[in-house]
């Protein structure tokens, strides 16, 4: 399963919440009548879509058995999920942020770095964060850094302008 986007805060007291999305398909991921998955209380729960809007970049959205601010409020934090096999072909070049959590980063000279943890930001500035033993190093996802990246191989090779892996260390 596909993370789609989190569950930010309530809005409103109609049972609408604002989702923090990780998809550049929001319009159709979280469309009247779409199924979302989500892991809570330890059991996998199937939500409905029957409310949907954009404010700002953020999708504001209703689901089935959800009436109130309190109940809107007891989803805050849940990850919604969709099926990998539902997710678009992308473009040449692009790449889903799960295809890339896992890789092993290693430099044009064969050093490993660490393995991407996670991708933030969005598709003006996205960036790897890469765990290392020395904290987390944040590699702009840009392809004069990142020159090779094989999500089959589960490895990206990225040739790092001077100083960026000092530069940028967190949790030293």
């Amino acid at each position: 399963m596909a993370v789609v986007g989190r569950v930010a805060r309530p809005h409103g007291i109609r049972g609408q919440f604002f989702v923090n999305p990780d998809t550049d398909f929001p319009e159709k991921r979280f469309a009247v009548g779409a199924s979302l998955v989500a892991m809570r209380g330890g059991c996998l729960e199937t939500f409905v879509v029957t409310a949907f809007r954009m404010q700002g970049a953020r999708p504001v959205i209703g689901v089935e058995g959800v009436a109130d601010m309190d109940g809107a409020r007891e989803l805050a934090g849940l990850e919604f999920r969709v099926p990998v096999e539902s997710l678009a072909a992308l473009p040449e070049g692009t790449y889903y942020h799960h295809d890339l959590i896992g890789c092993t980063v290693v430099t044009v000279e064969g050093t490993t770095v660490g393995t991407v943890s996670r991708v933030e930001g969005d598709l003006r500035s996205t960036r790897l964060v890469v765990a290392s033993e020395r904290g987390e190093h944040l590699i702009p996802l840009v392809e004069a850094i990142c020159t090779t990246i094989d999500p089959a191989a589960r490895r990206i090779v990225i040739a790092p302008p001077d100083g960026l892996l000092d530069l940028n260390v967190r949790g030293i």
